[in-house]
């Protein structure tokens, strides 16, 4: 199982999914229509670090976050 978070102005809570990379935790979060567009516009991390690979593998105890575009000043 890995940790799914959805952070800033997601606003979901974290769940808990059985998956074996990202192109598959993508096909399931896109069925949910509130996060399909998040999915577009989000980075991806992998235990704090930046995630690129579709096919990466997770193990169990991964925690992804899915990380919002933001601006400042």
């Amino acid at each position: 199982m890995i940790k799914v978070e959805f952070l800033g102005p997601i606003n979901k809570d974290s769940i808990e999914l059985d998956v074996k990379n990202l192109k598959q935790l993508k096909e399931i979060l896109q069925k949910d229509k509130s996060l399909k567009e998040w999915l577009e516009l989000c980075a991806i991390s992998l235990n704090d670090e930046m995630l690129f690979d579709e096919n990466a593998s997770f193990k169990d105890g991964d925690k992804i976050c899915l990380l919002p575009p933001v601006c400042g000043g």
